[in-house]
């Protein structure tokens, strides 16, 4: 971990979502990632919870706030409106309930109709900030560069199918599952909450695949700098004196 007294060091934030029908283990698997713990009572999330979860990656400090949704249909307007401003989602299913591997096809198209235009890349804060202060303001941005946070390319997604503890009254198969992660474009992973199985690894895995879109497509990008700013806000300033600047307007995220 980076030392908390390095005052050059940066900290990375990335949004995470956690999405799927209800009582597929989305909250015990948070809770098993964050904090290593497991509620065979868990009640069914109102509304959404997050945890903040560190990890050390290239030598920088990234942290993922990690939001659990509810999956009941009474909730959705209200919990697909935190999808926006996300970097990864974990979509999950139970292996028992072959209902809930159908509904996979209609959560990627909700997640992929929750339309936000961001810059897809970090909110890299001084570690003197609080949370409250940290996000971007990106002035003088056209339009056109600006991209959907949810396109396939923002994005980094797994298929999660739970519960794998429960393996031998299993209705979907391994082999459903992967293809399911092909065709849609997925990472696939099968966990179970229960005796922490591939949960680390499930979760980790997304943050990097996060943090390597970041660094590809914005930190080692000649058209895109990062500038931490005299007020203690990260600015993303499109880097070309001869394109033309809109009259007026920004955009916020984080």
């Amino acid at each position: 971990m980076a030392s908390s007294s390095d005052d050059e060091g940066e900290e990375y934030l990335f949004k995470i979502v956690i999405i799927g029908d209800s009582a597929v283990g989305k909250s015990n698997l948070l809770s098993r990632y964050a904090r290593n713990e497991f509620n065979m009572h868990s009640k069914a999330t109102i509304g959404v919870e997050f945890q903040t979860q560190t990890l050390e990656i290239d030598g920088k400090e990234v942290k993922a706030q990690i939001w659990d949704t509810a999956g009941q249909e009474r909730f959705r307007a209200v919990t697909s409106a935190y999808y926006r401003g996300s970097f990864g989602a974990l979509v999950v299913y139970d292996i028992t309930r072959r209902s809930t591997f159908d509904s996979i096809s209609r959560w990627l198209h909700e997640l992929k109709s929750t339309s936000l235009f961001l810059i897809p890349s970090f909110c890299a804060l001084n570690r003197n900030l609080t949370r409250s202060s940290a996000y971007f303001k990106i002035p003088n941005v056209r339009s056109d560069a600006l991209h959907p946070a949810h396109s396939d390319t923002a994005v980094a997604k797994m298929l999660v199918g739970n519960k794998l503890d429960l393996d031998s009254i299993r209705d979907v198969s391994v082999e459903e599952g992967k293809s399911l992660a092909e065709s849609e474009g997925l990472f696939f992973m099968e966990t179970s909450a229960l005796d922490s199985t591939n949960v680390k690894k499930a979760f980790d895995l997304v943050i990097r695949e996060i943090y390597n879109n970041v660094s590809r497509k914005v930190l080692h990008s000649d058209s895109y700098k990062a500038e931490l700013s005299a007020n203690n806000r990260v600015s993303l300033v499109r880097d070309s004196s001869d394109e033309p600047k809109p009259k007026g307007g920004s955009y916020t995220c984080c």
